[in-house]
């Protein structure tokens, strides 16, 4: 199969999500990517459940497409292994707290020297740089420091951490992104180059309408539940039997919402919601007279007679009703690959649909220490060597 990215390799010293997905895109995408996994015990990862046959079906979900290696960086013997592979590299991603590389030897300043087109990425909880360069950082601490965690939840709540790890994600997308225009400016210039990304920049980075609000009025964005900051109706509705998902956000569509819809011509004459941002200011009023009407029949009712009018809208889904829907299984972000220990198991599949150079599974997620024989070999490595190399537990 042709895919975008056959010939680049990745050497991954990276674990748990950001980096790890990151990588996991690069390999979906044809990269050849070699996961080194720390000595003894390998990526953090691996100790989450839940599990299968005593894989972590965790592990599994983001290190498809990988070949893994479990190696002793702290041992001269393995880091010449390291250096040989670096050679042989394009890019380096890792997410280690800042300084750990450098106690290791393997920081960009060192590798650098042993190939001058290397991609060097670091992910950190804060960045290289600034006072808190030197905390760690997770996820969560991430969303407490961007605003994210206080502008969450309802009006009269507490903050609220997001669903997902999303500023994790966001650090994988922010390097990944990183990482591709620096190799097409490797492919123009054969210059190589070193990559900062801080989980905290990377969600930050996305709060743009936010940002919009606080530079050019002063405004702190509020925790607003499910209404939207300045749109309305724009937010979750409560019907007869659950929620339901209404974006008549324009004057077109909110017109003929209150028309067709909800059946409310006087609503149109309503100088509270004459304009989307006196709708907007008038939001808690808005809502509890749509409401009153929506209380009458079930969301299957709205949301049909929602999309024959063209408003846009959808219902609020649990998570396996979301797995299960047949929009999604048509697009196939389900899929299934076979795993030597854990056997048939699905996983998510590929958000962007490429016409020529589509994602493709091509080998399951690695066990620890997996390809370290195969690896070696390409290297140039005997069976001997790779004999005594176990023995002393340099690879493993």
């Amino acid at each position: 199969m042709k895919q975008a990215l056959q010939g680049m390799r990745v050497i991954d010293l990276s674990q748990v999500l950001a980096g790890p997905y990151c990588t996991m895109v690069l390999g979906d995408m044809g990269a050849d990517v070699i996961k080194i996994e720390k000595f003894p015990n390998g990526d953090d990862t691996r100790t989450m459940g839940p599990y299968i046959n005593n894989e972590s079906y965790a592990y599994m979900m983001v290190n498809r497409n990988k070949r893994g290696m479990r190696l002793n960086l702290k041992s001269g013997q393995g880091r010449s292994i390291f250096y040989d592979l670096i050679k042989t590299a394009d890019v380096v991603i890792e997410n280690y707290r800042p300084g750990v590389t450098k106690k290791l030897q393997i920081d960009y300043d060192i590798l650098k020297e042993l190939n001058p087109g290397l991609i060097y990425c670091s992910i950190s909880g804060y960045g290289q740089t600034g006072p808190y360069r030197n905390k760690g950082g997770f996820d969560i601490m991430a969303q407490g420091m961007s605003g994210l965690m206080e502008m969450t939840g309802e009006r009269d709540g507490k903050p609220v951490k997001v669903g997902i790890a999303i500023h994790d994600i966001a650090a994988a997308e922010t390097a990944l992104q990183s990482i591709l225009t620096a190799y097409i400016h490797r492919l123009k210039s054969g210059e190589g180059q070193y990559i900062d990304v801080s989980l905290v920049d990377s969600g930050l980075a996305w709060t743009v309408w936010e940002a919009a609000a606080y530079f050019g009025k002063g405004e702190i964005p509020q925790r607003n539940g499910m209404a939207h900051r300045v749109s309305a109706p724009y937010q979750g509705f409560k019907t007869k039997d659950s929620y339901i998902l209404i974006g008549a956000a324009n004057q077109k569509l909110w017109e003929s919402f209150c028309l067709n819809v909800i059946c409310k011509p006087e609503w149109l004459e309503d100088k509270r919601f004459a304009t989307n941002s006196l709708r907007n200011e008038n939001a808690a009023a808005l809502e509890q007279e749509i409401e009153s009407v929506l209380a009458g029949r079930s969301s299957g009712y709205w949301l049909e007679l929602l999309d024959k009018y063209g408003i846009p809208s959808g219902p609020i889904y649990s998570y396996d009703q979301s797995l299960n829907d047949p929009h999604i299984r048509e697009r196939e972000m389900v899929l299934e690959y076979e795993h030597p220990i854990a056997g048939n198991i699905q996983t998510l599949g590929f958000p962007a649909k490429f016409s020529e150079t589509p994602g493709h599974i091509s080998r399951p997620a690695p066990l620890l220490g997996q390809h370290n024989g195969e690896i070696l070999r390409e290297l140039g490595y005997s069976a001997k060597d790779i004999e005594m190399l176990e023995q002393e537990e340099i690879v493993k």
